[in-house]
């Protein structure tokens, strides 16, 4: 008998054959039916070998069912018409269905460290075993313990960090196999023990709580999902060395400021410079000519779109050493005529007592002007009118001329009598001006 006849069945399926023989056979004889190969699929040859026969038969009769009923009935063949004597035998034949392919479907496929669960159905609509795999490779034993006891279902409570990744089913029997597509599970994590640095996450107070043995744990309010926040939150300079609480810089130099921290999805980002915020969304923040007026603290907080939560770092920015030596800057720095200038005294004592500006040596026909011990100043010989003094030691020239250009010269002195001497070689470049002609055309001066 072979599966391709027109009644072969596709399934679990009883045979049964009825043989007839000559009145001489014992009635005790046992038939079996045994199929070859034993493990079949759709398409495939089998033969049904009777066992127990005497050899002497002179009929027989398929029958594919439980009973011997013309319903049932296959073939049958007789050779004889004489009083036979009849003995019916019993097989089993299975039939595997070649299997399609299984789809792994979850409750969700993002998830909160320590806090969701985690459950994996392999769907299938064909009775078979089940496997699963994690990465490529056979499910972890951890995680095996979390299996149902067809296999089907795999649920994991309190999921973490680690089994995050690729989960693939596989269903299989004795003539198939077939794995599904992989699923990918986000698990989005916190770390509940921040390092201890000045550049470390920070959260808000409201949602922490500290245990005895000093963890920081937050609590997370049941009618938000996914209130967790980025985890250590640093700023980085120049994108290659991490950076303690401060850094120097010397003057007139450009800083870059990276913020980095470990969040899925990525962050957003805010820079904040002594508590006032930066226009600027990106991961880094561009300090460029260093002077007196930037130093001060710079933070990042970095705000996690997913978890609504953020963290921050912050770092102090400073002028070197090297740059507090006071110098002179004129601003700008290459005025032209017609132009205010200011020069600017980058690193003047704090402990200033008097200070005088020249235009030329350091003698009394070449001052300019004065700041007394009360704060205020007051006009020298060489004063034009357009000079004006501040309490930095800086000078203000008010619409440049031609002949401003030339040697400034700065001294001071502090409450402890220490005099210092600074002088700057001023330019002044020649202005555009423009004046109309008789004719209304505008010419070049």
């Amino acid at each position: 008998m072979s599966s391709t006849d027109d009644h072969s069945l596709c399934g679990c399926s009883q045979c049964c054959v009825s043989t007839s023989h000559a009145a001489v056979l014992s009635v005790g004889a046992e038939i079996s039916i045994t199929p070859e190969p034993a493990q079949l699929a759709p398409g495939d040859n089998v033969t049904l070998l009777v066992r127990g026969l005497s050899g002497e038969e002179l009929a027989y009769t398929w029958y594919a069912g439980p009973t011997l009923s013309l319903s049932y009935l296959v073939a049958s063949y007789i050779t004889l018409n004489r009083q036979l004597q009849t003995e019916v035998g019993y097989g089993h034949m299975q039939v595997y269905e070649t299997l399609a392919q299984p789809t792994v479907l979850a409750n969700a496929t993002e998830l909160v460290e320590r806090r969701d669960t985690l459950r994996l159905l392999c769907s299938s609509p064909s009775p078979a075993e089940v496997r699963w795999f994690f990465n490529g490779d056979a499910l972890p034993v951890a995680v095996r313990l979390g299996l149902s006891p067809d296999g089907r279902t795999l649920t994991r409570h309190s999921v973490r960090r680690e089994e995050a990744g690729a989960y693939q089913c596989e269903v299989r029997n004795p003539v198939s196999v077939s794995r599904s597509e992989p699923l990918n599970l986000t698990v989005y994590s916190i770390d509940l023990k921040p390092p201890l640095k000045c550049a470390g996450p920070t959260h808000s107070s409201q949602n922490t709580e500290i245990s005895p043995g000093g963890e920081i744990i937050l609590k997370i309010p049941e009618q938000i999902r996914d209130q967790v926040g980025p985890e250590r939150v640093a700023i980085v300079q120049d994108s290659t060395t991490r950076t303690g609480c401060t850094i120097k810089v010397d003057f007139n130099t450009s800083l870059t400021l990276w913020c980095t921290s470990r969040s899925c999805p990525e962050p957003e980002y805010v820079w904040a410079f002594n508590g006032r915020a930066l226009e600027n969304g990106r991961d880094h923040l561009n300090i460029s000519g260093m002077a007196a007026a930037q130093e001060g603290t710079y933070t990042c907080i970095a705000k996690n779109p997913k978890t609504l939560l953020s963290g921050s770092a912050s770092v102090v920015v400073k002028l070197s050493a090297a740059a507090i030596s006071m110098m002179i800057v004129p601003v700008p720095t290459k005025p032209e005529e017609g132009q205010d200038v200011t020069l600017t005294v980058q690193g003047y004592p704090k402990d200033l007592l008097v200070y005088a500006w020249y235009r030329g040596p350091a003698s009394e026909p070449n001052r300019l002007l004065s700041q007394l011990p009360s704060g205020n100043w007051i006009a020298g010989p060489a004063h034009t009118g357009r000079e004006v003094g501040f309490a930095n030691c800086s000078l203000l020239v008010q619409k440049l001329n031609l002949t401003d250009a030339g040697r400034y010269m700065l001294k001071t002195v502090t409450v402890q009598g220490k005099t210092d001497t600074l002088e700057l070689e001023l330019q002044v470049a020649h202005g555009t001006a423009f004046l109309p002609s008789d004719t209304g055309v505008y010419l070049y001066k």
